[in-house]
């Protein structure tokens, strides 16, 4: 059995620090997503400072997270057959992750990810997607996603028109086999671009929702976090809504878990990038082994304040032992 399949971009994450002018000089929007073509990833690359060069995904780096702290985890995504490809799904496997997605021998090349990162320890991403932007409904394994627990869907995907049919054909591959389905809407431009179809799948798909609280707020067109959560009520099993250094708050129902962020080793916020996909890992790694909301909430905030105290979007502990104190005894 595997706990948890992630279905999204399969990226190299490349990460530099940068002044406010930079990011300001170079057009970006501070804080968010922007999806670039080849031209303008060429361009930014060459313009970065001296970098780190880490495989990536949002939802990878989740299966990266959930594999540390010992659970079963995959992942489905596409790369091309070069360098960056290559590195990529060894990269993957070397973490832990089971990554058996053929790679493409034409298109375009391998996505990566071009993270600038601020003194604020905020992260701006431009996007180049490549390879990924061309999975669609073939890569998708219906006995991987059968034997899931949870089959998770990245909401970055969701531009590309042939991810947004292997999401559905995924979760229905998951669903007629008894399985959960996970999505995490990712970014609020995404958001704010595909809001119906996002409410549709999340009304008619979703189990387990995650979301920041910009994202969700962006989702149902309200002003006040508590406008959303009694929107969110209903439309799906859970909803774990994440609210920077106010923690999370984790819904099911009538039932309502208010979460505090965990300290960040060292006392110092030092990159934001990854915060949601290692909340995620934590919680889903509780959620498969039937904790209860609240720990999967603090399983969630320790990974994150983990992945924040340090550049790149991976752990660089290890997150099984670094969450012993949490777990409940034999």
């Amino acid at each position: 059995m595997i706990d948890v399949v992630a279905i999204g971009n399969a990226l190299v994450d490349v990460l530099s620090h940068e002044s406010d002018e930079f990011v300001e000089t170079q057009g970006m929007v501070k804080g968010t997503m922007a999806l670039i073509d080849t031209e303008r990833a060429e361009a930014l690359y060459a313009a970065m400072n001296p970098a780190v060069e880490i495989s990536g995904g949002s939802a990878a780096n989740t299966m990266a997270g959930l594999a540390s702290l010992g659970s079963n985890a995959a992942f489905i995504g596409r790369v091309r057959t070069d360098q960056l490809g290559a590195v990529y799904a060894h990269d993957l496997r070397a973490a832990g992750v089971q990554f058996d997605t053929p790679p493409a021998s034409d298109g375009l090349p391998s996505g990566r990810c071009l993270i600038v990162v601020t003194p604020d320890a905020e992260r701006t991403l431009n996007t180049y997607l490549g390879a990924s932007v061309e999975l669609g409904e073939l890569d998708v394994d219906p006995e991987l996603i059968a034997s899931a627990s949870i089959t998770y869907l990245e909401g970055y995907l969701w531009d590309s028109p042939g991810a947004q049919l292997a999401y559905r054909a995924a979760a229905g591959y998951a669903h007629d086999a008894g399985q959960r389905v996970a999505l995490t809407l990712s970014d609020l431009f995404a958001v704010e671009r595909h809001r119906e179809t996002f409410l549709d799948l999340v009304e008619g798909s979703v189990d387990i929702l995650f979301a920041n609280e910009a994202e969700i707020l962006a989702l149902y067109e309200v002003d006040t976090f508590d406008a959303a959560l009694q929107r969110v009520t209903g439309h799906c099993e859970v909803a774990a809504l994440t609210r920077g250094e106010k923690g999370s708050v984790i819904i099911r129902g009538e039932e309502v878990h208010v979460v505090d962020a965990h300290p960040i080793p060292g006392g110092k916020l030092i990159d934001t990038t990854g915060a949601g996909d290692l909340y995620a890992a934590g919680f889903l790694h509780g959620f498969t082994r039937d904790y209860d909301l609240g720990l999967c909430g603090r399983l969630g905030a320790l990974c994150a304040s983990e992945v924040i105290s340090h550049i790149g979007a991976r752990p660089e502990t290890d997150l099984a032992e670094l969450a012993l104190p949490l777990l409940p005894g034999d």
